[in-house]
């Protein structure tokens, strides 16, 4: 269940479902029954008040709440509006409900153990406000735990942002597939635990729909990676060009270690003469080669990658060899201060690019480059990859790589401890490293993001950017062993 759908997509299942066969308030059964399902695996019986708004989400709390006094809980019901005005489904369910309900108010959360959000769902489009605010302000400092259904009441289901205020949930539930707001800051962090559960939609009705937007796991991408075979050498692995800076050494010694680390066949670093002994004695698998040798080294066509930036310097001499190196239609990684030299000209950089090219700013640089583009993460990713006809991925807690196509991948990992300096130029090195090998933009830089994180959750407190180059063989032998299990 790696599609991500939008709100409205969602919708669209529910009713091609419901047009398939099935009623939909047994989808809405099905619905509160799996959060009934989570909270008893999650909690021992308590009592546990149950809010309701006047949609299909209030539908799915009064299933959950009428399934929990079936199983001796003490439940309170709390309705937002009439029950006189719910409609469909959620009225059905409504009239099964032989309890007492009562006014949603801030009442029902005092001195309740639990509380079930079911007051709004991921559609939300405007700010909680008023009363419903200092109910929410209420849950959120009551000492009780907190489940909440679909998303977070007050979360917007296909952005992740707070509409004025929002529940902050110990467990979310949702249905068939997660939605961007699942994954999207601050939404993500209002979630707690997220819970996906299969209501009676289909796979094929999910594959109908034609998702645009995926969680990064290895089944999007693996079978695009190019791994050695025994007949092969190094120049069938690639040689990748990484440009080193005067007195950042670090951060390309970072990214010359990450690629080889990757499996890049080769890789040189190029520099002014006076850095090169530093580069030269950091490994002795890293080849040097001066500045003054660029014409002859890209005119090599062995030469297949670049990576720019990372400790490069800000300035005209950094922009023009990026547009020197985006002329020869290369794979090219673009990071660090390869964007921030376009600060004052981002358009020249988008018209540049001809070949495959990966820009990967933190959000700094992407507000510099592309200040126009507005919205959320998600929107503003494939905004910038469609104008630069590139994989644009920004970086982040909630990474987002997104193709001019209009494809895009959430990174979903928990890695606090990658936030450390350098940690960056190593995800520049490995995506680069990929693409030497053969593999294509969006790909490399998806597979880059989840080696990336998959080896700061590995490695865990106390990470510094050089151990991620370490334990990449690891990760990589685990993807490799499976991919020959499965015969990709």
């Amino acid at each position: 269940m790696f599609e991500i759908l939008t709100t409205d997509q969602m919708y669209q299942a529910d009713r091609e479902t419901i047009q398939g066969g099935i009623p939909g308030d047994i989808l809405m059964e099905n619905a509160g029954r799996a959060v009934f399902e989570e909270i008893v695996r999650h909690w021992s019986p308590r009592s546990v008040s149950v809010l309701c708004g006047p949609g299909n989400n209030g539908g799915d709390g009064v299933v959950i709440a009428k399934l929990l006094r079936d199983e001796g809980w003490s439940v309170r019901l709390g309705l937002l509006g009439d029950s006189d005005a719910l409609k469909g489904d959620a009225a059905h369910h409504a009239a099964r409900w032989e309890g007492a309900t009562e006014r949603l108010s801030p009442a029902l959360v005092v001195g309740a153990d639990l509380v079930v959000d079911c007051i709004f769902g991921a559609g939300l489009a405007r700010d909680i406000t008023g009363e419903l605010a200092e109910l929410v302000t209420t849950i959120n400092s009551n000492p009780c735990g907190v489940v909440s259904v679909d998303v977070p009441s007050g979360v917007d289901g296909n952005t992740g942002m707070v509409l004025g205020c929002g529940v902050k949930a110990d467990l979310t539930v949702t249905f068939c597939r997660a939605k961007p707001g699942h994954y999207l800051l601050p939404g993500r962090l209002m979630c707690g635990e997220l819970v996906i559960r299969d209501i009676g939609i289909s796979d094929q009705t999910v594959a109908d729909i034609c998702p645009a937007c995926w969680r990064n796991d290895p089944i999007l991408w693996r079978a695009g990676i190019h791994w050695p075979g025994l007949d092969g050498h190094k120049y069938h692995r690639g040689h990748l060009l990484a440009f080193g800076g005067g007195s950042m050494t670090g951060a390309t010694r970072l990214v010359a270690r990450a690629a080889r680390r990757s499996g890049v066949g080769l890789l040189t670093i190029v520099a002014e003469p006076g850095a090169l002994p530093i580069y030269a004695a950091d490994a002795p698998g890293n080849m040097t080669a001066p500045m003054s040798a660029l014409d002859t080294l890209v005119n090599d066509c062995r030469h297949n990658a670049f990576v720019v930036g990372p400790g490069f310097g800000v300035g005209d001499d950094t922009r023009a060899l990026v547009l020197k190196l985006l002329h020869l239609c290369r794979a090219t990684v673009l990071d660090a201060d390869a964007l921030t030299s376009f600060a004052e000209d981002p358009s020249t950089l988008c018209f540049a690019v001809q070949g495959p090219t990966v820009l990967t700013p933190h959000e700094g640089e992407f507000a510099w480059l592309f200040a126009d583009i507005k919205g959320d993460k998600l929107s503003r990713a494939r905004a910038a990859a469609k104008r630069c006809s590139a994989t644009v991925l920004i970086k982040g807690a909630d990474t987002v790589i997104a193709a001019p196509d209009g494809r895009a991948v959430i990174s979903a990992v928990d890695v606090p401890w990658l936030a450390t300096a350098g940690s960056g130029d190593v995800l520049a090195g490995i995506i680069g490293g990929l693409m030497a090998q053969g593999m294509d933009m969006f790909d490399a830089a998806c597979m880059g993001v989840w080696l990336h994180g998959r080896s700061g959750a590995d490695i865990g407190p106390g990470l510094i950017a050089e151990d991620i180059p370490e334990h990449l063989p690891a990760v990589l032998r685990e993807l490799w062993l499976a991919s020959r299990k499965k015969g990709a």
